[in-house]
């Protein structure tokens, strides 16, 4: 199982969600990528993204101003 760390801190909705997309086609299933953005909205919008995708959102937490969002690649 990889991680990835996509760095997608200080853009705005929607590009987080579509970087992350994008990353997540060159991932194998149960594979993580880490997302670190800044976007007020980046949880709400991940979680959407997840369930929409079905992918599983591991974890999210917040330090200084930046949003950590875990999320496990599934098929």
């Amino acid at each position: 199982m990889a991680k990835t760390t996509l760095d997608a801190r200080w853009l705005v909705c929607p590009l987080p969600v579509l970087r992350a997309a994008k990353a997540m086609k060159k991932l194998a299933s149960g594979d993580i990528i880490e997302i670190l953005a800044t976007d007020a909205n980046a949880v709400a919008d991940f979680e959407a993204f997840c369930k929409s995708a079905g992918h599983e959102l591991v974890e999210k937490t917040e330090n200084d101003g930046v949003i950590a969002i875990v999320i496990r690649r599934k098929n």
